[in-house]
């Protein structure tokens, strides 16, 4: 097949601008090939290269105690928990693919980050996601959240992973484009770690696992541009998945990496063999031969271009040892892998493709790749106009709600509060039997086997907060999933991070994520949490709108006994309860004025990162002097969903709860405000000193707000809900949204 004629307009319906077109002119000294025009347009995708997002990310804290590699260096973040050894982790997002194609789009985002983690030597031993969808009632979102959560679970599940976290949130804002972020986690002996890098002249270059087909052509070029009615159109483009195939390409690499065959091995991800090649060469400041007619395709007559850049899920890029290519091809031969040798390391920095003794590219490795010649970009920024309007809203004007039972039940029937229960029972979460604390509490808790340790994982972010306000509402995001982490036990420790946003080209979009970067930044580096890595998802938007700007924390924790894991329901028949932290008041941005007065407006709420700081640690010490039962995060619906939720939230033994509200302006304001920095705690009652003698060291508000017991919740002369009405409306209400239309 005679390739077309390379020209500008060419090079811009790839994508690439003008100003980068005659860039590649110049660092080629030549017009490129169509193979190689196709090469530069992935990797300086805004999906490969990050070009208008890593000016800015460079900006975050990137380094810490725990951490055995910088972000950005290696395929995911590397956290050393002792006893060497360490945690591999990172989330990515997989949002177009997705909104066209919803099973196939959320299967290949689990294969691929699952790909990312053991790549690096570390066994995956926990999946996480955080989904937004539009209104449920609509067809089309019910159709997407359907397809993506079985797509989710039976990736998760075939492969042998357990999906132990997450979180699903609903808004309009998502409508066409929904967003779709998967999260892995691994371990790894610190010795046994992999790295995604070439070295040594003539060493050779082997493929393994899947053949190669035309599916994921231009699938991130398609990750970086807007949804429109012609991305049906490239439903192609959405990969196919196969997780047994992965499976067993997991344990062929394990045992490679402990037989110590390889110098290097990278996944092929977005862009194929274009950007594991290319990366891996420039890591290991080498070049490389590739010999195209010696990839094993499943599809007859592809084309150098279509090589390439296939995005063919299960597909691993790896340099051998010197002679060692006979041991890795019986290890595949084992486990059933297909392996061939596709081509050498070299000296100097130069990816060659041929295809039947043809070069059909040539080009410097260093200039496709982040951190080398990729371009980088800052665009320009503007505070958006509506704004403007939102912060004009005056709580104060709102009507009083005095039906505060009715007003409770509605929330928590809520689809954004609501048990998400129709969704991870779809989910094997105790695979592999390390689940400590599964789905339905403030984050999961695993054992790490052989040691008395556990790390504790979340995701979370609350993208009405960052459109409000961007730079707090993204503190907020890494304050919250650090306090999900604490209740449950653990000692928060670093992040990884996907950055949803729209078009970064419209000045509004970009100030929002340089806001939101700002903020994550400022949190990390006030709650010690530095990030590991992540992921830029732009151009989440429609004709129509773009989403809520949605930077989701994914917060890893370590809990140095396993024993201090602590759950959010309440225990025992008579403990006290108590709140950490002050009730504000404040419902701008709330649930509660969505709900009930149908506005999204005012501030997200105050946080002072300092005595978020000192609240954690406050809890931390109790939970670990072991003088706390139950501990649990006030968030979305305020202080009324958070009891309500520590009261039904063990399915065999709900416990009711009395309590009363201290001193308060608005009942309705203080029941449902979402003041941050708050959690509720239940102890025996004997132990009230020692807990407010902790908290009064740190500086912490500690209110008694009750005690356990008895069938209902109940604020005396104000509410009495029974234990029964709440069960109702929190576990059953998606279920049956999600099977009223089936």
């Amino acid at each position: 097949m005679r390739e077309p004629q390379v020209t500008l307009d060419l090079a811009q319906q790839h994508g690439l601008s003008e100003e980068e077109y005659n860039r590649i002119l110049e660092i080629l000294g030549r017009t490129p090939t169509f193979t190689e025009l196709g090469i530069f347009s992935v990797m300086w995708s805004e999906h490969c290269s990050y070009k208008n997002s890593l000016a800015l990310i460079k900006t975050l804290p990137r380094e810490g105690k725990y951490l055995l590699v910088k972000a950005g260096e290696e395929n995911a973040g590397l956290v050393d928990i002792g006893d060497g050894l360490a945690i591999a982790f990172k989330i990515e997002s997989h949002n177009h693919p997705s909104a066209v194609e919803p099973y196939q789009g959320a299967a290949t985002g689990v294969g691929g980050i699952l790909r990312d983690i053991f790549t690096m030597g570390a066994r995956p031993i926990a999946a996480l996601n955080s989904l937004r969808f539009g209104d449920l009632e609509n067809a089309r979102t019910r159709y997407l959240v359907k397809g993506v959560v079985k797509g989710i679970g039976d990736y998760g599940n075939c492969f042998g992973v357990p999906t132990v976290a997450g979180e699903v949130y609903f808004d309009d804002c998502y409508q066409d484009n929904p967003l779709v972020n998967a999260m892995a986690v691994g371990i790894v002996r610190h010795h046994r770690v992999a790295r995604a890098v070439a070295t040594g002249e003539g060493n050779a270059v082997m493929l393994i696992g899947s053949s190669t087909g035309r599916d994921g052509i231009h699938g991130a070029t398609f990750a970086s541009e807007e949804i429109s009615e012609k991305s049906e159109s490239k439903r192609p483009q959405v990969q196919v998945g196969d997780p047994f195939t992965e499976k067993v390409l997991l344990e062929a690499t394990q045992e490679m990496l402990k037989a110590e065959l390889l110098v290097g091995m990278q996944d092929m991800g977005a862009a194929g063999i274009t950007c594991s090649t290319s990366e891996m060469s420039a890591r290991g400041q080498h070049g490389m031969e590739i010999d195209l007619e010696k990839v094993p395709l499943r599809e007859p007559g592809m084309t150098p271009y279509e090589i390439m850049l296939s995005e063919s899920q299960e597909r691993m890029l790896i340099v051998a040892k010197p002679g060692k290519e006979k041991e890795i091809e019986a290890i595949c031969n084992k486990w059933d892998v297909h392996a061939a040798t596709i081509g050498r390391v070299t000296s100097g920095n130069t990816l060659r493709g041929r295809m039947n003794g043809k070069t059909v590219a040539e080009i410097p490795a260093d200039s496709l790749v982040v951190g080398g010649g990729a371009p980088v970009y800052i665009r320009e920024a503007q505070e958006p106009e509506y704004l403007k309007t939102t912060r004009a809203f005056e709580a104060a004007t709102l009507p009083k709600i005095d039906n505060l039972k009715e007003a409770l039940l509605k929330l928590l029937a809520a689809p954004n509060i609501a048990s998400k229960q129709w969704v991870y029972q779809q989910y094997d979460h105790t695979v592999r039997s390390n689940t400590v604390i599964a789905p339905g509490s403030d984050a999961a808790v695993l054992r790490i086997k052989g040691t008395g340790k556990g790390i504790a994982l979340k995701t979370d972010c609350n993208g009405r907060y960052v459109y409000l306000n961007p730079r707090r509402g993204a503190m907020i995001a890494v304050a919250e999933a650090a306090r999900n982490v604490v209740v449950s036990g653990a000692r928060p420790v670093a992040i990884t991070n996907c950055l949803n946003f729209g078009n970064p080209y419209k000045p509004e979009i970009y100030w929002q994520f340089k806001e939101a970067i700002a903020g994550i930044g400022e949190a990390c580096r006030i709650l010690e949490t530095p990030v590991t890595g992540g992921n830029v998802s732009f151009y989440n938007e429609s004709p129509d709108r773009a989403v809520y700007p949605t930077p989701v924390i994914g917060m890893l924790g370590i809990l140095d006994d396993i024993r201090h894991a602590t759950t959010a329901f309440f225990k025992n028949e008579g403990d006290e309860i108590a709140l950490l932290g002050a009730n504000l008041e404040e419902v701008g941005g709330s649930e509660f004025l969505k709900l009930m007065h149908g506005q999204v407006a005012g501030d997200c709420p105050f946080i002072d990162l300092q005595e978020e700081k000192s609240m954690q640690a406050a809890c931390l010490e109790a939970i670990q002097t072991g003088l706390i039962n139950s501990a649990h995060d006030v968030s979305d619906g305020g202080l009324g969903v958070a009891l309500a939720e520590c009261c039904i939230m063990n399915h065999e033994r709900p416990i009711g709860a009395t309590f009363e509200l201290w001193p308060y302006d608005r009942a309705d304001f203080a029941l449902f405000s979402e003041s941050q920095s708050m959690i509720i705690i239940s102890y025996t009652p004997r132990h009230r000193g020692a807990v407010a003698q902790i908290c009064q060291q740190h500086g912490v508000p500690f209110t008694v707000l009750g005690r356990t017991g008895g069938n209902s919740l109940t604020i005396p002369d104000l509410l009495e809900i029974s234990l029964a009405e709440m069960v109702e409306r929190y576990y059953f209400s998606i279920e049956t949204m999600m099977e009223k239309w089936t």
